[in-house]
């Protein structure tokens, strides 16, 4: 038997748990022989519908078309709501609750300093790692990418830029999408130009010099557009004016300056000879935060239906693995990590006890057995103790928001905070609940989710974090400010 078709097997005994272990890859089958590299792009608030070729009726992303067009497709990939728990679950391949990530402030976007991330597995192939955006996983040192096996970090703080919440969670002061003051390997500086476009050329720069030197990289380029406030320049905003209203034209503007900048990627990847051996990934976080056109689907950003949480998922790498298809069976956030980690042929402790599972298989043969999974999702997002609780209730306490925007998916159905179900197979729509007409789904559903909270409520370390602590971006920022000074960035030679 090939390598390739015994590791698959193994893969699919395995599965029956759904845990999945690369501890010893081989390196001599298609997909990993070559260490590729690796540049994963996710976009921030750009839902499914967010995208010409996903038949958006006026939204222009012909780049985005283009990789679209040269790429395996998973049509059925799953994030979480919001984004910094998608964003731990793809840094850890475990789900976001276990990381202590159950809200986007509040200390509780801060992810567990016990994790190990795809970075550090991945320098512990023979990778260079950088990332290049958002980070949104504590701004706290010991969190930050730096520390957490990032080579390379060009970041803004928080959660967006000039976000500041009470806690740690806050950004440069007074920072925006001109000319921000962005953090640059500890050291702050401040950028000429939108925020996508210095994020992407600090990136370009730094994989063209990784590409010279011959190392495999990867590179994590994290936009922090098109999320709120909804600014671009109007040339990019133009347009869209008048066949939506002002924010929703600027956020198209957002996502069509976005598509300019992959343009300049996959050109330079050719210019520089590294497309042939660069796995280019592209991918939101979670569901439109305006959603002009959502491909029929219920739900946004921050809900638990299809809508909030289905996300475009592309998979480019020439000659390896195939243009043109796609994949629908149901995959998950959680995925990229065993599967980045197979790819580099890089040791995965067992330890580290990912609930992911490889999506090689699949990008090999889209009808590839593929073991059925029960895969779970919860908005998060309760109150704080003292701050957003209200009244007379415990809106802090997690286990009183246990049942509500939460859901259970597996292939053929969605349970939605145990009063809504629906089958997917036939209604990817979400127009018929079915809930009372098939009580043992439901039963079944229940009894696993219950099962999950009882296995991640110990995880969720950062609950009872206090808010009494000064925020290190804007402490820094100060204390450069008043002794060294803020140096312009220099934009890299391409």
């Amino acid at each position: 038997m090939r390598i390739m078709q015994l590791l698959h097997a193994m893969a699919r005994i395995i599965a029956s748990s759904c845990v999945f272990c690369f501890s010893a890859m081989a390196e001599d089958n298609a997909l990993t022989g070559d260490k590729p590299n690796i540049i994963l792009v996710l976009t921030d608030d750009q839902g499914y519908g967010d995208l010409g070729c996903h038949g958006h009726p006026f939204l222009k992303t012909p780049n985005l078309d283009k990789l679209y067009a040269q790429s395996t497709r998973f049509t059925d990939f799953q994030a979480s709501p919001t984004c910094a728990p998608t964003r731990s679950a793809l840094m850890t391949g475990r789900v976001p609750f276990k990381n202590g990530v159950t809200h986007t402030i509040w200390e509780r976007e801060r992810m567990t300093l016990k994790a190990t991330t795809i970075a550090e597995v991945l320098k512990g192939a023979g990778y260079t790692t950088g990332i290049f955006g958002k980070w949104h996983l504590g701004d706290e040192d010991p969190y930050q990418p730096h520390n957490r096996g990032f080579d390379e970090a060009f970041i803004h703080g928080a959660g967006g830029i000039g976000q500041k919440y009470p806690g740690t969670c806050a950004d440069a002061p007074d920072n925006g999408y001109f000319d921000p003051v962005i953090k640059h390997n500890n050291v702050f500086v401040k950028t000429k130009g939108y925020c996508t476009d210095v994020f992407f050329r600090q990136a370009l720069g730094w994989i063209k010099a990784q590409g010279a030197a011959g190392k495999p990289f990867f590179a994590y380029l994290a936009t922090n557009a098109p999320h709120s406030p909804y600014i671009v320049a109007e040339k990019y905003k133009a347009p869209y004016t008048g066949k939506c209203d002002d924010k929703a034209a600027a956020f198209h503007g957002m996502i069509t300056n976005i598509d300019d900048n992959m343009g300049i990627l996959m050109g330079k990847l050719d210019e520089w000879g590294l497309a042939d051996n660069t796995l280019l990934i592209f991918m939101t976080d979670n569901g439109s935060s305006v959603a002009t056109f959502n491909c029929g689907m219920k739900g946004k950003k921050g809900s638990v239906n299809e809508g909030g949480t289905r996300v475009p998922l592309f998979f480019r790498l020439p000659g390896k693995i195939k243009a043109g298809v796609d994949v629908d069976r149901l995959t998950r956030h959680v995925d990229l990590f065993p599967t980045l980690a197979e790819m580099a042929a890089a040791p995965v402790p067992e330890a580290l006890d990912l609930d992911g599972r490889s999506l090689l298989p699949l990008i090999e043969n889209p009808d590839v057995e593929w073991p059925e999974r029960y895969t779970f999702f919860h908005k998060g997002r309760w109150g704080k103790e003292g701050m957003s609780a209200r009244k007379g209730r415990s809106d802090h306490v997690p286990e009183n928001s246990k049942y509500t925007a939460f859901a259970v998916r597996n292939e053929k159905w969605r349970l939605v905070s145990n009063k809504e179900l629906y089958d997917i197979d036939n209604d990817p729509c979400e127009k018929s609940n079915l809930f009372k007409a098939h009580p043992e789904v439901v039963q079944n559903m229940v009894k696993a989710y219950d099962a999950w909270w009882d296995e991640v409520r110990p995880l969720m370390i950062n609950e009872d974090a206090s808010l009494d602590r000064e925020p290190p971006f804007i402490v820094q920022y100060e204390l450069q400010k008043k002794t060294t000074g803020i140096p312009d960035w220099i934009p890299p030679e391409l």
